[in-house]
Order: structure tokens, then C-alpha cells, then sequence
């Protein structure tokens, strides 16, 4: 077996390079040593696997077709015998399959022929920029110690090492942003900007501005040039919250700025780089929406290279005392006031309880319980109001079964119609403290119509 030698001091890092193609393994090389690192270049399968025997390396850079075997192979024994090294593929131009099917195996990312030398550069730096799996994260952590936590965990933990695009499920409320923040503040862009983006909250002919930037000029009002959202997450990670509400246009073009990792301002001819790691999020089935003809199919392959579905806190029971009680500690901290103890009563009836809100719901009923505590040394069940909860949803189906009241002496159908149509959002709002995500969904419509309607009937945050 013929090696290389290696060209840079030991003390450097060392990237395993495998490509059965003599002049990309010289390219990769020459690069490589620019960069300063050590470099030792294989052309199979075969030889790969004796030298991560007999070294430790750093990165591995491999060929996706080499001429013993399929780069994927070597992905996946080295994601079963070395999960700490992180190892890039390169791909053919345009194969989108194979670069998915690299990222579901293990893959740290990917680049695609003819390699472009600066993106090359910058997923090397990004991958020796890993964090050691023993380094503390930030203070943002998912707690609890039940069995669908401690999986959810696990796999946030693997995900931080890569950067394949991931969709996060569930519930409202059930934590999805704190999973991706995790996946962003534990992996290589931690230091780069994680940008959030409610793509419900964005009026649908303002998307592509928003998304992508625009220059000075493109339309009524553009005085200047803009970045947009993904400009702003260069180098780091885009957080797409509501994906479901995209627009099929704005999903077009979402799609191409994953698969080229560029995109192209409004008002603009020429495309620029796009940085950013995507972690979408949405309380809706993908799936079924890819099935009913409203999100496009080959976007939903991109975004969901791997899925985490986040446990309702229902699931969870046995962590609801130690997240109530971290919730108050930190609630108490910011009020600057001792952090009360829950008794063993309130500990029952929270126990007892289904928190159709999740998480969220938790936090505003231990704020709500602080409010009124007086700052008493122990919270009660008077406190946490829990009763009160549930008489009104012991009512909600009683309220769905009655009549509506009959118009007013002279009242037009059109103005009957928005009083009641006002009234039900309000009832909706009230019962999520003013959640519009959850309370759309109570209502069974998108954000975006429930934004539009709580404008045409004037309903502001003051109505609550």
C-alpha cells in the first residue's frame, strides 16, 4: 500500500483525503497544505480504512465514487468505528441524492464538483472548528431525564457534528427553537449568528426581500441596498419556524439556495454566496401538505435529510417538577425575588395536568403563580390556578355546540358575521394568553390568516 508523505509540521491538523482520481487528489492536497494542515492522500476504500487504523486524523475528505466501493461505505464505518471524526463528501454536479444520502449516513457536509476552492476552504475550517464532544456548551440546555428527552438529547448532540439541514416537529410550545438553537451553540457555527425567522409572521409579497435582500431601486421604497435573512446567517445558521407558511414561489427559490448554497437579491442579476445551515421547524405535517400539493416535494427531501419530533411535555411527566422548578428559579432570578418551592399538592395537580400548550403553557402558569405568590416561600394549588384551566376547557365543547346569538334589531349580515367571526378569535387568544400560533391552530387556520383577519377586525395586543 503506497502512502504519502505528510507535508506540514506534526503538530498540525491531518486530513485523510480519498479519491481514486490522481490530479483532484493532488488539487486537494496543494490546497490542503496552503491552508497549513497535514495531508495524507489515498486512492481506495481499502487503503482508507488501514491508515484510520494506524492514525489519528482530523478530517476526512472522500470521493463519493471511488474505484473499490461507494464513498457512502466509508461514511458509515467511520460513523460506527470513529463518530468523532468529522468526514466530508465530494459529489457529482447536480447529484442531489447522493449528497442527501451522504448527510442521512453520517456526513458532516458536502461539496460538489468541479470543487470550488473556497468553498472547500471554508468547510474545512468549519469542521476543524468542531467543538470536543467533553467541551461545556453554553447555559442553554434541554432538561429532564425521561425516556423520549434523553433520545431527543442523544440525537441533538449528533446533529450538532454535522451540518445537514433538519427539520424539527411537534407540538406548539414543545421546544422546537431551543432544539435548534442547541444544534447551532454545540456544533461548528456556534460563533457565527443563528438567526431566527417566523415565516408566518412575513406578509407573503414581502418574503423573497426578506429572505433574500434586495438593492436599491428593485421596488417602491428600496432607497437602499438591503441584506436579507440569509445574508445575515452567513456562516452560521437560519432558523425557518412556521416553514409550512411559505409561499410556493419563495419555496422555488429556497430550494435553489440550499441545493447552490447561493442566492440572488431582488433587483439583482448576479447570485452571491449563502452560508447558513438550515434548521426548519413547523407544527403541521410536511408530509401531508406535500400530498395535498401545497409544499413542494423535492424541498421537503432537502429540509427533512433528518427529523426530531419533540416530545409533548405530556409524554414527559416525570420532568415536569424539575422544569417547573428550573422555570421559577429563573423567573424568580430575573424579578429579582427568592424562588418560591412548589408544595406536594401543586406538584400533583401539574402532574396530573396535560398541558395541551406544552413547555410554553408551563412557563405561564409558573409566571402567573410567582405573580400571585406575594413572594410567599411555597406555591399551592390556589396559585398555579389550574382549576380554572380546566373548567374552561371542560367547557369548550358545550361553547362549540351552542347556538350563536342572533343578529341585533337591524344588524347587517356582513357586520353580524365580523362580530362573530371577532369574538371567536378573541376566545381563541384568551385561552393561549394571546399565542397566535396556537390559537390559529385552535382556531384551524394558518397564521397568516389569522394575522390578516386580527388586522381587518382591528384586534391589537391592547384587546387582550
Amino acid at each position: 500500500m503506497k502512502r504519502t508523505e505528510r507535508r506540514n509540521p506534526p503538530r498540525s491538523a491531518q486530513v485523510l483525503v480519498v479519491d481514486d482520481e490522481p490530479d483532484i487528489r493532488e488539487l486537494l492536497e496543494l490546497t490542503l497544505t496552503k491552508m497549513g494542515l497535514g495531508v495524507q492522500a489515498v486512492g481506495s476504500i481499502a487503503e482508507a480504512r488501514e491508515l484510520l487504523k494506524a492514525e489519528r486524523y482530523d478530517l476526512c475528505l472522500t470521493d463519493m465514487r471511488l474505484g473499490d466501493g461507494e464513498g457512502l461505505e466509508l461514511v458509515r464505518h467511520i460513523a460506527a468505528s470513529a463518530a468523532d471524526l468529522p468526514v466530508a463528501v465530494i459529489t457529482a454536479y447536480g447529484s442531489t441524492e447522493n449528497a442527501v444520502a451522504a448527510l442521512k449516513a453520517g456526513a458532516f457536509d458536502y461539496v460538489s464538483k468541479p470543487v470550488g476552492l473556497e468553498q472547500l476552504r471554508a468547510l474545512v475550517k468549519s469542521a476543524l472548528s468542531l467543538p470536543d464532544r467533553t467541551e461545556p456548551s453554553g447555559g442553554r440546555q434541554l432538561l429532564g431525564v425521561s425516556a423520549p428527552l434523553a433520545a431527543v438529547r442523544e440525537l441533538l448532540a449528533k446533529l450538532a457534528r454535522t451540518q445537514a439541514p433538519v427539520h424539527v416537529s411537534g407540538e406548539s410550545g414543545s421546544g422546537k427553537e431551543l432544539a435548534a438553537r442547541l444544534i447551532h451553540e454545540n456544533g461548528a457555527r456556534r460563533a457565527q449568528p443563528f438567526v431566527p425567522v417566523n415565516c408566518g409572521a412575513i406578509p407573503e409579497t414581502l418574503m423573497e426581500s426578506e429572505l433574500f435582500g434586495y438593492r436599491k431601486g428593485a421596488f417602491t421604497g428600496a432607497n437602499e441596498d438591503r441584506d436579507g435573512f440569509f445574508q445575515a446567517a452567513h456562516g452560521g445558521t437560519l432558523f425557518l419556524d412556521e416553514v409550512a407558511e411559505l409561499p410556493l414561489h419563495t419555496q422555488v427559490l429556497l430550494l435553489r439556495a440550499i441545493q447552490e448554497r447561493r442566492v440572488r437579491k431582488v433587483g439583482s442579476t448576479q447570485e452571491e454566496p449563502a452560508d447558513a445551515r438550515i434548521i426548519c421547524a413547523t407544527n403541521q405535517s410536511l408530509a401531508g401538505m406535500v400530498e395535498a400539493g401545497r409544499f413542494r416535494r423535492d424541498l421537503y427531501y432537502r429540509l427533512n435529510v433528518v427529523e426530531i419530533t419533540m416530545p409533548p411535555l405530556r409524554e414527559c411527566r416525570e420532568d415536569i417538577p424539575l422544569i417547573a422548578q428550573h422555570i421559577l428559579q429563573r423567573l424568580a432570578a430575573q424579578n429579582g425575588v427568592p424562588a418560591p418551592r412548589l408544595s406536594e399538592k401543586a406538584l400533583a395537580e401539574l402532574m396530573a395536568y396535560d398541558f395541551p400548550g406544552n413547555v410554553r403553557e408551563l412557563e405561564n402558569i409558573m409566571e402567573r403563580a410567582l405573580a400571585l405568590s406575594g413572594q410567599a416561600p411555597e406555591l399551592g394549588p390556589e396559585e398555579l390556578a389550574l382549576h380554572r384551566i380546566a373548567v374552561e376547557e371542560d367547557a369548550e365543547p358545550a361553547e362549540a355546540g351552542a347556538q350563536a346569538p342572533p343578529p341585533a334589531s337591524g344588524e347587517a349580515l356582513p357586520t353580524y358575521l365580523d362580530r362573530l367571526e371577532r369574538e371567536a378569535i378573541l376566545q381563541a387568544l384568551g385561552k393561549t394568553d394571546f399565542n397566535r400560533t396556537a390559537a390559529a391552530r385552535l382556531l384551524g387556520i394558518t397564521f397568516r390568516q389569522l394575522r390578516y383577519r386580527m388586522q381587518r377586525l382591528g384586534i391589537k395586543d391592547e384587546n387582550r
